[in-house]
C-alpha cells in the first residue's frame, strides 16, 4: 500500500490513503494466513504473499505444514522477511529469542507475559528509548495453552484513522515528544532501565508511521495537558469496542504472527499440567520493518 505524508496539512492525500486502507476491511483470518511447506529454506512464493500481506495490513500470519519447528526454522523465516537486526530483551534467550511460558527468570520482575494472566493492548518495546525502537515483530507457537490465550490485533494505522477521525486534535498531541512516559525500572534497588519519555506515535526515516503505546493504568505517565488525556481516553474505549478493525485468533502449533509491531494483547488462559503441553511461545523483536 502507498505510504503518505501522515502530517494533518495533507488532507486529500490521507482521504486517498485512508480509503484504500478501509477498503481491505472486514477480512477473514484465512485471507491473511499463508502456508509454508518448506521449513528449512521457506518458498519465495510464500515469502512474498506474506510481505504483500504485511504491505496492506501491517501483520501476517503463517502456518507451517510440519508444525514440528524449532528456532532455526524460526530465525529462517524472519530473515527472509528482512527481520535480522534482533533485539534481545531482559528474559530474552541465548540465541535473542525469548521463549514466552509461565515460569520465573532471574530478574523477571513478576512480568505479565510470563504468567497467565491477560495483557492490555500494547505495542512491543514501549518502554525503549527512540534508538531501540521495536518495528518488527514475530511470535511462533510451539504449543497454545489448553485453554485461553487468544491474541487480538490492530493495525496501528487503523488507530491512526480512528484517532485522526474523532478528533484531529488527537494525533497532535500524541505526536508530542513528551506525550508519555514509562517510568525506571528498579529492581532490588538498581536501575534495569532508565525513564523512557517520547511520542505515542512518530513517523521514521523512511517515512511510516511507529507507535509506541500501552494501555496499562499503572506506571505509566501521560502529559499533563487535556487534549493528550483525551487521546488516551479515546484509546481506552477503542478497546472496550468490536469493530471490523479488531482481529483475534488463537495460534496453534506451528503457526506464528509476523508484523511491523501493531497493536495486541492476550487474553487470559488456563496451562496443561503435563510440562511437555504447557504453553510455549517464541518471540522475536527486530529494529527492522518487515516492508
Amino acid at each position: 500500500m502507498t505510504n503518505f505524508d501522515f502530517s494533518l496539512e495533507n488532507k486529500d492525500l490521507y482521504q486517498a490513503w485512508r480509503d484504500k486502507k478501509l477498503k481491505n476491511y472486514p477480512v477473514r483470518i484465512e485471507q491473511l494466513t499463508t502456508s509454508i511447506t518448506n521449513a528449512l529454506a521457506p518458498e519465495p512464493e510464500a515469502i512474498q504473499t506474506l510481505r504483500d500481506t504485511v504491505n496492506t495490513y501491517n501483520f501476517a500470519l503463517y502456518r507451517f505444514e510440519d508444525a514440528r519447528v524449532g528456532k532455526p526454522e524460526v530465525h529462517r523465516l524472519a530473515q527472509a522477511l528482512g527481520l535480522k537486526q534482533i533485539h534481545a530483551n531482559l528474559c530474552a534467550d541465548a540465541d535473542s529469542l525469548t521463549s514466552i511460558e509461565m515460569t520465573q527468570h532471574e530478574g523477571q520482575h513478576d512480568y505479565i507475559p510470563y504468567t497467565d494472566k491477560k495483557l492490555s493492548w500494547h505495542t512491543d518495546g514501549y518502554y525503549h528509548a527512540p534508538k531501540e525502537a521495536i518495528h518488527g515483530m514475530l511470535l511462533h507457537c510451539v504449543r497454545p495453552a489448553y485453554n485461553g490465550g487468544m491474541t487480538k490485533l490492530m493495525d496501528h494505522e487503523i488507530a491512526y484513522i480512528l484517532l485522526r477521525e474523532a478528533n484531529p486534535a488527537y494525533i497532535t498531541a500524541l505526536l508530542h515528544p513528551q506525550a508519555f512516559t514509562i517510568p525506571a525500572n528498579v529492581l532490588n534497588g538498581e536501575v534495569i532501565r532508565p525513564a523512557q519519555t517520547g511520542a505515542v506515535l512518530s513517523i521514521g526515516q523512511t517515512g511510516r508511521l511507529h507507535m509506541r503505546y500501552s494501555a496499562r493504568q499503572r506506571n505509566v505517565e501521560w502529559r499533563n495537558d487535556a487534549m493528550t488525556q483525551a487521546a488516551a481516553d479515546f484509546l481506552l474505549s477503542l478497546w472496550e469496542q468490536e469493530t471490523p478493525y479488531h482481529l483475534h485468533y488463537t495460534l496453534q502449533a506451528g503457526e506464528g504472527l509476523v508484523c511491523n509491531n501493531v497493536l495486541h494483547c492476550r487474553s487470559a488462559f488456563v496451562d496443561a499440567t503435563e510440562p511437555d503441553r504447557k504453553r510455549l511461545l517464541y518471540r522475536g523483536r527486530y529494529l527492522d520493518r518487515i516492508n
